[in-house]
């Protein structure tokens, strides 16, 4: 299994799947026993989804058929899921739940294994890229941030 090598990691930085492979953060997948509103089915895979497309989070819960192949971890425990630009790269090395599959048209998908942990690695066909980042204001920096801050803080 590949692990990525770092120095003792500061609070702020980032880890290193992201400032090192340039992974980008995709959705927080939860596990649930429960139906929730709005949810697909995706016959092929035997779970229901739901919440990705409104949660500004990315979360995402998943349901499972009784019968679904998904591994018993990815079923049990929450995973996180990153944007990777070659997916048999980011899989060398790894070791895989799940092989990489379609799970939606333009999208190549697999699961690792991660420090004991399911991580899923999504990889778009050109033109399925997800969008990065939106700023309300168009303008990108701290200051943005921080005067988005002190808008929520104030009163009005």
């Amino acid at each position: 299994m590949k692990r990525v090598r770092s120095k003792q990691r500061k609070n702020a930085d980032p880890p290193p799947a992201v400032s090192r492979r340039g992974w980008k953060y995709h959705h927080l997948g939860i596990p649930t026993g429960v139906a929730r509103p709005r949810e697909r089915y995706l016959e092929h895979l035997k779970i229901y989804v739901s919440g990705f497309e409104t949660s500004p989070y990315g979360i995402e819960w998943m349901r499972f058929d009784p019968d679904c192949g998904i591994p018993e971890i990815v079923r049990t425990v929450p995973h996180i899921a990153f944007e990777v630009d070659d997916l048999e790269a980011a899989l060398e090395g790894q070791e895989v739940l799940s092989p990489p599959g379609s799970p939606s048209k333009g999208v190549r998908a697999a699961m690792i294994l991660a420090d004991g942990a399911p991580v899923e690695l999504i990889e778009f066909r050109p033109g399925r890229r997800s969008p990065g980042p939106r700023r309300a204001s168009g303008k990108s920096g701290r200051k943005g941030r921080g005067a988005a801050v002190r808008r929520r803080g104030s009163r009005r």
